[in-house]
């Protein structure tokens, strides 16, 4: 499509854009891509002044930029179009909606589904291949379940959610409207939950519930474990990356985002719209609050209060855990400026 009819499915004016100035620069565009990659036809976004150089080498000929003269001025130069964004990257990632969308297969019942006869399913549903539906299931409308998917009783699946292939939904789980759960993710197994005895370890029956709100993604081979009691929350609009585990009981609020092979144990506690970094481990009954981000590798103990940014093991604010890093590979030197300054002493002693 051409460069103004994209802008116009954005509903953008043209008089953020360099149609403004240019009508006659209105190239096609066939798709999008990254900024170094991206070819004639394709276009492609510039967060902000510091990625000014981009402009010069790129070969699309249509991209998103910031607010700002001198970018969209370098663009014009080269004869290329642009359209002005609050956040590039935002319109960045709607302009990409328009080129491609997930396969989302047609309403159906696979003939090889085993489905029990007191599951209630939805309208405009598709189940796929080898899917099994056990006893009072509850399954929304136009929900999407891939194959291979195994769905024990007494759960809940809300409208238009999407089960990718190989996943497990057990017991006494309810999802929300419009989740994702990828493939291999399990929702609702039995939290680690033993009891020490003179004999062993004593199984302590896990009879709460796994609830995840509307809009929440689950990644590849995450697990969300179900309590001994109450229930294990994910609050709306929450995203799990791959290799998320999250411990029974906990309760996570609205639009988190938890990055790669992150891990919290039992009882934890995530305010609103909290970030954790790749690998960030949280034990029992920690608290994060509101907004707060730790940073890769991070572990959390304790309480981190709303809005902090905390690092290291065990976790610091990230400025004093900056300025520990920067002592740190001083060490030896200081180790050894050290034992000189004991000996001194001991011999001004002697």
């Amino acid at each position: 499509m051409k460069f103004s009819e994209v802008i116009q499915q954005l509903g953008v004016s043209s008089a953020h854009t360099s149609l403004s100035d240019r009508p006659d620069l209105d190239p096609e565009v066939a798709g999008v891509n990254a900024i170094d990659t991206a070819q004639a036809d394709q276009l492609s976004f510039v967060e902000g002044a510091k990625f000014a150089a981009q402009v010069q080498t790129t070969a699309a000929k249509a991209l998103i930029l910031p607010k700002g003269k001198v970018l969209q001025q370098a663009a014009l130069e080269r004869d290329i179009a642009w359209v002005e964004a609050a956040d590039p990257k935002l319109m960045f990632a709607q302009t990409l909606a328009m080129f491609y969308q997930p396969f989302q297969p047609a309403p159906e019942i696979h003939p090889t589904a085993i489905i029990h006869p007191t599951a209630k399913i939805g309208d405009a549903v598709y189940i796929g291949p080898h899917v099994v539906i056990q006893a009072d299931a509850t399954i929304g409308n136009q929900v999407c379940i891939h194959p291979n998917v195994v769905i024990y009783p007494d759960v809940e699946i809300g409208d238009r959610t999407i089960l990718h292939a190989n996943c497990t939904i057990h017991e006494r789980t309810r999802i929300g409207a419009d989740c994702v759960i990828h493939s291999g993710a399990v929702i609702g197994a039995e939290g680690f939950g033993f009891v020490p005895t003179v004999e062993g370890w004593y199984k302590m029956q896990q009879s709460g519930y796994v609830v995840l709100e509307d809009g929440v993604e689950v990644g590849c081979n995450s697990t969300v474990d179900r309590p001994a009691v109450g229930n294990t929350r994910i609050g709306r609009q929450t995203k799990l990356d791959n290799l998320v585990h999250i411990g029974h009981g906990c309760q996570i609020g609205f639009g988190c985002a938890f990055a790669a092979q992150v891990g919290l144990a039992g009882g934890v506690e995530v305010g609103n719209r909290a970030i954790l970094a790749g690998q960030v481990g949280v034990a029992n009954n920690a608290r994060i609050g509101d907004g707060a981000i730790a940073s890769s590798k991070t572990g959390v103990h304790g309480t981190v209060e709303p809005g902090q940014v905390v690092s290291g093991y065990p976790c610091v604010d990230h400025k004093i855990y900056l300025k520990s890093s920067a002592i740190y590979s001083r060490l030896p030197e200081m180790y050894q400026t050290l034992k000189q300054l004991q000996k001194r002493i001991e011999a001004l002693e002697d």
